[in-house]
């Protein structure tokens, strides 16, 4: 019994451990081919649809995650942030966001509520639109969309991970010693410190700030320490195998 569910655990850590670093690339791959945005393109979004708000500051972030810079067309790539209203909410904004867009042949606003007033959400031309109020500003923001089928492709990689994990460690536990050992602890290692990151981002954003990146900064820190710890792993399991080895003629003289 205890053995069976040894098996278990550890076809369910496989599963978790690859899973993890899955859903991270099918997140990159579905994400590939967003439609950039610039800078241009977004003051004159902000220009079309708030024609008479004066902005109190704009600001336009590159896509940065984990010390990596992310492509233009890369899901999450760009941010621009417009706020109006300091030192309170400009509620009239949300009127003449939604009069505008409907002139313009904006698609259909959604409604976002919370905050003093309710703002709109629209997504068109491959970007979305969020106008939001809270009580000391409002904020147009204006981001790159998920592309079609990010989602699917982002589950479809955890899924294909988890399964080659779940494989793996099945084949790892059926082995003889010290190879379960020396690859469970190996893929551990090398694996866990991204994995807890990568859930923790998830926690906190979801899939809207992508978690790719963080498996492309730890790479080259995760290549020394796997090497360092598959050596000691084997020197521990020959130290120990040589001392049951020096052992056992002695129990043996002494039986005799």
């Amino acid at each position: 019994m205890r053995r069976r569910l040894r098996g278990v655990a550890m076809v369910l850590l496989g599963a978790v451990l690859l899973g993890t670093p899955g859903l991270a690339l099918g997140s990159w791959y579905g994400g590939r081919g967003t439609v950039p945005l610039s800078f241009e393109r977004a003051t004159g979004i902000a220009a079309e649809l708030l024609p008479q708000a004066e902005s109190a500051g704009m600001r336009f972030e590159r896509g940065f995650g984990y010390d990596v810079f992310l492509a233009p067309d890369d899901f999450g790539s760009s941010r621009a942030t417009f706020q109006y209203g300091i030192p309170r909410a400009d509620c009239a904004l949300s009127d003449e966001l939604r009069s505008n867009a409907a002139s313009k042949g904006w698609p259909t606003l959604h409604r976002v509520s919370g905050g003093p007033c309710d703002g709109w959400r629209t997504e068109a031309d491959g970007l979305d639109v969020t106008l939001s109020h809270s009580d000391t500003v409002s904020t147009l923001t204006i981001v790159p969309a998920a592309p079609d089928g990010f989602l699917a492709t982002t589950l479809v990689g955890a899924l294909l991970g988890a399964t080659a994990g779940a494989v793996l460690f099945w084949w790892v536990a059926r082995r003889r010693p010290p190879v379960p050992r020396v690859a469970r602890t190996l893929l551990t290692v090398a694996l866990l410190p991204g994995g807890l990151l990568t859930w923790r981002g998830l926690a906190l954003h979801g899939l809207a700030d992508p978690v790719w990146p963080l498996w492309w900064s730890l790479a080259p820190l995760l290549w020394p320490l796997s090497l360092a710890t598959v050596l000691a792993v084997l020197i521990i399991y020959l130290r120990r195998r040589s001392r049951t080895d020096a052992a056992e003629p002695t129990v043996a003289s002494t039986v005799g």
